[in-house]
């Protein structure tokens, strides 16, 4: 058995595999984000890995005793900023933060060809510009900083006591060549650092220490391997199977993401399409990311005085049949692709007299299909031809937005068996690879289908008109954003 740990934004999963890949028990524990300022989105480090044990304990006991290998996977690009004793300098600035945008332009003046290396905009999502901020504004914290980990890979210091990383997740941070899969001096010298602050890098599958013993007491098992794995969102896509060029993903988190395996690396920073390493090796992908997807359902179900974002969804197909002109633009958190912009903000637009909680739960539904359709646009245009995504993450649960989704996005939409695990299944693949010596195509089967949406034509042509004011709406809202 192998046990695969997700450290999210907003909860840890924790998973157990058995020998054949089957998810065999799950469990997870929540966490909470803190936005001091304006742009700004904070997590404790230290609240990952107590959130890690409270999702393991959860598990059966029995369960745990049989297990052989450990793998994690978690939210990309968090600067995690360690002391010389291996503590927090600061809380971890997170992947949806956004006060770094002068940072991004002085990265890309200060080594001009960074998106030829990196195969990315610099954004303010990224690892690298948060570090060049604290340089610039928390100076004696920046100095006192020995090394930089990402979230999972800080939980990975806490369990075992290596510093390591895999390529996936490393690729995020805006200081790896990407094509190269290693370290870049350049752009690590712009940030004012050196290879000595970061973590080793390692294949996917690699081993990168073994669990404490102290830990391994608490947990009830033996002192297992712990693989690097891989950022949340490759780790996602091998555990729905895409393993080869030209398969995809469709995730719906937190942020949503659309993912696209790739045998060469092909960049396209231009409309902001993400290039980044999979997690294993000889094997890169593209990504079209959007910072708020699911996050939209709880925020609206909540501001709409909703118990969740169950009771949304059922509103929303009340309203699927709508003729009205409400429209939501899902900019919470900022944009990734294609605009990369971290001011904007989420707005309603069309509201009249007549307009129904349901018919601005059927928006928030569109308005998120609308963000990825734009994603979907890029990727193509960047000659990735898609015409099939397997969907995971807690979106995956509904229906009814997989046909909203599948009809903006012009794609089959494919629902596998434990779709809805995301993440920590990749990292238990992980797991069983390194510890087993198991290739990808056995470890990482695709779960059988559940369920397939293709897209409806007649729903489309009637989704048309929303889009196309969609599309307009975003330079007119941005141009009033500060």
């Amino acid at each position: 058995m192998f046990l695969g740990i997700d450290i999210g934004t907003s909860g840890v999963k924790a998973v157990i595999t058995g020998a054949d890949g089957a998810v065999l028990a799950q469990a997870s524990a929540p966490l909470t984000v803190s936005r001091p300022q304006p742009l700004w989105s904070e997590q404790d480090p230290d609240s990952w890995v107590a959130a890690t044990h409270a999702a393991v304990l959860a598990l059966s006991a029995d369960l745990r005793a049989g297990v052989q290998g450990i793998g994690l996977a978690g939210q990309m690009h968090g600067a995690t900023l360690l002391g010389a004793d291996d503590r927090p300098l600061r809380p971890a600035i997170l992947w949806n933060d956004g006060r770094s945008q002068a940072e991004c332009a002085a990265l890309e003046a200060a080594v001009p060809d960074l998106r030829a290396i990196t195969g990315n905009l610099a954004m303010p999502g990224f690892t690298a510009p948060k570090l060049a901020w604290v340089r610039a504004h928390q100076p004696d914290l920046f100095a006192a900083t020995r090394s930089v980990l990402l979230p999972k890979d800080y939980v990975r210091l806490a369990l075992t006591g290596d510093k390591a990383s895999d390529l996936s997740d490393s690729a995020g941070t805006l200081w790896l060549d990407v094509g190269a899969r290693r370290w870049s001096p350049a752009l690590l010298a712009a940030t004012g650092l050196d290879e000595s602050h970061m973590p080793r890098l390692h294949e996917g599958p690699e081993v990168t220490g073994t669990l404490r013993p102290e830990i391994a007491r608490e947990w009830g098992m033996t002192p297992v391997p712990v693989v690097a794995g891989a950022g949340d969102n490759a780790a996602g896509a091998l555990g729905v199977g895409v393993l080869a060029e030209g398969q995809g993903m469709l995730s719906l988190g937190t942020s949503g993401v659309i993912f696209v395996a790739t045998a060469a690396f092909r960049p396209n920073p231009a409309e902001a399409v993400h290039a980044f390493c999979h997690a294993l090796p000889g094997l890169w992908h593209q990504m079209s990311v959007h910072l708020s997807a699911a996050s939209c359902l709880d925020w609206a179900a909540q501001a709409c005085n909703l118990p969740g974002p169950a009771e949304l969804l059922a509103l929303a197909e009340q309203g699927a049949e709508r003729a009205g002109d409400e429209l939501f633009l899902p900019y919470l958190s900022g944009e990734r692709t294609p605009h990369n912009d971290p001011k904007i903000r989420a707005a309603f637009l069309g509201l009249g007299n007549q307009t129904t909680t349901a018919d601005l739960a059927a928006a928030v539904l569109e308005g998120v299909a609308f963000a990825h359709a734009d994603g979907i646009d890029a990727l193509r245009r960047a000659g990735t031809p898609i015409a099939e995504l397997a969907v995971i993450g807690g979106g995956s649960r509904s229906a009814h937005w997989g046909r909203i989704l599948a009809s903006a996005l012009d794609v089959r939409l494919v629902y596998l068996d434990g779709g809805e695990v995301g993440p920590a299944l990749g990292a238990a693949h992980l797991a069983r690879m390194g510890v087993t010596g198991a290739g990808a195509s056995e470890a990482c089967p695709r779960p059988p289908v559940r369920a397939v949406i293709e897209p409806d034509p007649a729903f489309a042509a009637r989704l048309a008109p929303r889009r196309a004011r969609f599309r307009a709406a975003y330079p007119a809202l941005s141009a009033i954003t500060e």
